[in-house]
């Protein structure tokens, strides 16, 4: 059946413009105004409303062990939160568990596949390298990944020293592949911590204090130092300090090729949560800072040198001995209690896959901070293009899969846990009044969202195999 979206406007990166689209399939078949309707069309009346391309988020952790744990949401719950958020597509990560990449690869699916609601796709991260595996990268362009991630913390588990990271970044430049890099500094974070246990510094501030804002920064540059010298683009995961924007901003200035990604929590919370009571509940990795790197951050979003908005979604639960009812079953799954006791043992991550474009929106468009091409620009279009999924997804083109959000920019609300899906028993964003809300979502063109109402289902979700990425 064909639906037709009549009357509402239309906002893509760049342009703002009332028309109705049509879609046949799974697809956009024509953008236009005054389409007719005909029999048998589905007519969805969007008079008011503002349709959107689905939100494409591409940094995401869905079912990963940490800590003694696993975070809470799967890819069915995870999946289903971020459609609730107006995002339909995501990017996860495969572990490098296994020897070779391919089994690495087999073993997400295996998770992933059968439970996935929306469209996604992976991540290989390379936390162990040498020659065989040097041989393997350029394989994993035949099933669809083309991006790597490596480290410059975690030393012993995912850490890569300077010269392994200098070799996958030739790979990946020879191969049209891009390397997105998690920057701190592993050396001085171990040093810190050990330190700061010994002392009996064990509450949740002491995360943060253990991996200070310079180590990113030095670690920043560091990687893009290592790119320019090995000649390829660089993309820098969950950027949260001042100090290291600016030395993006600079590297995009010079003209090389370097992106960066920030998270909506490095907008809005700093340290001070850390000392909360409930301090716990903020621990993530790379750690909350200052209201100055907070300022940075924005102005970053607000002048274009950050290219994408992503969130990071690894969620726990604060008390996980307390279950909650999920679906009409009662759920609980040990979380940040684990570590109530020390800071090194609270999982790290947080909620907010389902959270990020109604936060943008209404703390980001609503005070006029960026414009509605904008928050499209940084939370769909440019991460298609970048991570190659664009046209397919990220933009409301004839041919586009008709994934698409359809906005009541009216409609306030106040947010917090009872309203988001994700499945844990916490959210960070709790009590925040917002005005701007996502209303219906389809995905290639069936309704799984209708208000309060889920209509998607396990397994429909697609794996989308991505062609090679781009430099914005």
């Amino acid at each position: 059946m064909a639906i037709l979206i009549k009357s509402g406007k239309i906002i893509t990166a760049s342009e703002s413009f009332y028309a109705d689209i049509l879609i046949e399939g799974e697809k956009i078949s024509t953008v236009a105004e005054n389409i007719p309707e005909q029999e048998g069309m589905q007519v969805i009346d969007a008079k008011g409303k503002l349709i959107m391309p689905g939100g494409v988020d591409v940094h995401t952790h869905f079912d990963l062990p940490m800590a003694g744990t696993v975070s809470s949401d799967d890819h069915y719950t995870g999946h289903k939160a971020a459609a609730f958020g107006g995002t339909t597509t995501v990017i996860d990560f495969v572990s490098q568990d296994f020897p070779h990449l391919q089994d690495c690869v087999n073993a997400s699916h295996q998770k992933a596949d059968s439970k996935a609601a929306i469209d996604y796709s992976f991540h290989m991260n390379i936390s162990h390298f040498d020659d065989a595996i040097a041989r393997e990268i350029p394989l994993l362009k035949n099933d669809g990944i083309t991006t790597l991630k490596v480290f410059t913390a975690y030393n012993n588990r995912l850490r890569l020293n300077d010269g392994e990271i200098f070799k996958v970044l030739r790979i990946a430049r020879d191969n049209g592949m891009l390397v997105m890099v998690h920057a701190e500094n592993g050396d001085v974070i171990d040093v810190l911590t050990e330190e700061a246990l010994a002392a009996r510094h064990t509450a949740p501030e002491w995360h943060a204090l253990t991996r200070p804002a310079l180590g990113a920064v030095e670690a920043v540059f560091r990687t893009i130092s290592l790119a320019a010298q090995a000649e390829a683009p660089v993309y820098i995961v969950h950027m949260n300090t001042k100090g290291g924007v600016e030395h993006v901003r600079w590297a995009r200035q010079k003209g090389l090729p370097v992106m960066g990604e920030t998270c909506p929590q490095y907008m809005f919370f700093t340290i001070k949560q850390l000392r909360q009571p409930d301090g716990a509940k903020w621990i993530c990795s790379p750690p909350l800072r200052s209201e100055e790197d907070n300022a940075g951050i924005w102005k970053a979003v607000e002048d274009g040198t950050m290219q994408v908005m992503a969130t990071d979604h690894c969620p726990f639960f604060y008390d996980g001995t307390t279950p909650i009812m999920y679906e009409g079953q009662a759920i609980a799954i040990p979380g940040k209690e684990l570590g109530k006791d020390d800071f090194t043992k609270i999982p790290n991550g947080l909620p907010g896959v389902g959270d990020r474009l109604m936060v943008l929106w209404s703390c980001g468009v609503g005070t006029n901070r960026i414009t509605p091409n904008r928050f499209v620009e940084i939370t769909s279009t440019n991460p298609a293009k970048i991570f190659g999924m664009y046209p397919q997804k990220g933009t409301l083109l004839p041919g586009s899969d008709a994934d698409i959000a359809i906005w009541d920019p009216d409609k306030e609300i106040q947010y917090g846990y009872k309203y988001a899906q994700h499945r844990t028993d916490y959210n960070i964003y709790e009590g925040w009044p917002m005005k701007g809300v996502v209303e219906k979502v389809l995905l290639r063109g069936k309704m799984i969202v209708d208000g309060s109402k889920w209509l998607g289902e396990k397994g429909e979700g697609r794996f989308i195999k991505r062609s090679e990425t781009q430099v914005l």
